[in-house]
C-alpha cells in the first residue's frame, strides 16, 4: 500500500513530504506516458493538465505510524498534477510555439484557482525541473504542481520579509527591487509588465528571477495581456539559458505565489531560476555549509555573472528570432 503522509520537523518549524508510491515511478528509459497516443494523453491537445499518477500527495492518504512525543504526523493530503506543454518529445519553453506557453501560463494560474478551492489545501506550487542532472525521470517537456495542505517554509520566511518590510517602509519589497533594478546593471530582459534580473542576492550560480511591475499576489490575478508577456519573458529566460554554454541547460523554476487561504497583501508573486552549473564543465555542488546551515557561498561576483548572461541573452534573442518569434520587450545587453 502506498503511504502519503507528512511529518513535522521539530527542528525546523517545517514538514516533511512521505511518500512511498514515488519509489516506482517510471525512470527515463521507458516508452514515454506524455507524448500523445500514450493511455494518459490521447491525440488532438497542444497543451495538457494531467493528475499525477506517483503523487507525493493524495486526496485519499494513508499513514504509516504514530508520531513520537516530539513530533507531529499527519495525513498527506493534497493533490499532485503535471502540465505536459507540448505534444513534441523533445524542446524547451523557448522551442514550443508561443500560443502553447500562452496556454501554459493561462493553465497554471486556472489550476491554482481550482486546487485552491479545496479547504484542505493551503498552497499551491507550480515548478519545473528540466534535466537528468537536477532529476527528472520523463524527458518529455513538462512541469509540475503541488496542492499543499501546509505552506512551505521559503514562502513563510517570504511573507514575513515583505510585511516587515512594508512595516518598516510603507511599500512593497518586490516593487521597490523592480524599481531599482532598471536602472541598475543587474537587469536583463523586461517587457510591459515583466522583468528578468540576476538578484544582487542570487545564491545559484547563474539565478535569475522574473518580477511583475504590477503588484498581485497569485498566478490567477494576471491579465490576457500579462499572460501573454509573461509567456514572453519566459521564452527569453529559457532561451538566455540554452544559449549559455554548448548544451541545453538544466535548471529549476519555481513559482513564488502567496498562500490561496487568507490574505496577503503585502506578498508579491515573481518566479525563480536555479541553475547548476558554474561554467561549461563546473556544478555547483551545495555541500554542508549550504545544506547544513542554509549560507549559500556564491562563487563569483554576481556583476560579472550578469556579464556571461547579457551575452548569453544575446545569442539567445537571435535563436528566437532564427525561429520565428519576436521578443516583445527591451533586452539590455
Amino acid at each position: 500500500m502506498s503511504i502519503n503522509e507528512i511529518r513535522w520537523h521539530p527542528l525546523l518549524g517545517t514538514w516533511v513530504i512521505v511518500a512511498s508510491g514515488r519509489a516506482t515511478r517510471p525512470w527515463r528509459d521507458v516508452k514515454c506516458p506524455f507524448c500523445p497516443g500514450a493511455p494518459e494523453t490521447g491525440y488532438g491537445w497542444d497543451v495538457l493538465s494531467l493528475e499525477n499518477r506517483y503523487p507525493s500527495l493524495s486526496t485519499t492518504p494513508s499513514i504509516s505510524t504514530e508520531a513520537p512525543s516530539f513530533s507531529r504526523l499527519e495525513p498527506g493530503y493534497g493533490r499532485c498534477k503535471v502540465v505536459i506543454e507540448t505534444p513534441e518529445h523533445e524542446g524547451d519553453l523557448d522551442t514550443i510555439p508561443f500560443k502553447n506557453l500562452v496556454k501554459y501560463v493561462d493553465i497554471l494560474g486556472r489550476e491554482t484557482d481550482e486546487l485552491g478551492r479545496d479547504p484542505g489545501i493551503k498552497y499551491v506550487a507550480p515548478f519545473r525541473n528540466k534535466g537528468e542532472l537536477i532529476g527528472v525521470s520523463i524527458h518529455h517537456p513538462h512541469s509540475q504542481i503541488y496542492a499543499l495542505p501546509f505552506i512551505p517554509l521559503r514562502i513563510e520566511r517570504e511573507l514575513e520579509s515583505m510585511s516587515s518590510y512594508y512595516r518598516e517602509r510603507g511599500a512593497c519589497l518586490v516593487c521597490d527591487i523592480v524599481r531599482e533594478e532598471e536602472r541598475g546593471e543587474r537587469i536583463l530582459y523586461a517587457n510591459r509588465d515583466f522583468i528578468l534580473i540576476l538578484p544582487f542576492y542570487a545564491q545559484w550560480p547563474h539565478e535569475c528571477h522574473i518580477y511583475p511591475r504590477r503588484h498581485l499576489q497569485l498566478l490567477p490575478e494576471l491579465t490576457g495581456e500579462e499572460k501573454e508577456n509573461l509567456a514572453d519573458a519566459l521564452a527569453v529566460a529559457v532561451s538566455m539559458y540554452n544559449s549559455l554554454f554548448s548544451f541545453s541547460l538544466p535548471y529549476m523554476m519555481v513559482t513564488h505565489q502567496a498562500p490561496v487561504k487568507g490574505t496577503y497583501p503585502h506578498y508579491h508573486l515573481h518566479i525563480e531560476f536555479y541553475t547548476i552549473h558554474r561554467y561549461a564543465d563546473k556544478l555547483k555542488y551545495a555541500a554542508g555549509i549550504e545544506w547544513g546551515y542554509w549560507a549559500f557561498t556564491y562563487d563569483e561576483l554576481q556583476e560579472n555573472r550578469v556579464k556571461e548572461l547579457k551575452e548569453a541573452l544575446r545569442k539567445g534573442i537571435e535563436r528566437l528570432e532564427g525561429r520565428g518569434y519576436d521578443p516583445r520587450g527591451e533586452p539590455h545587453f
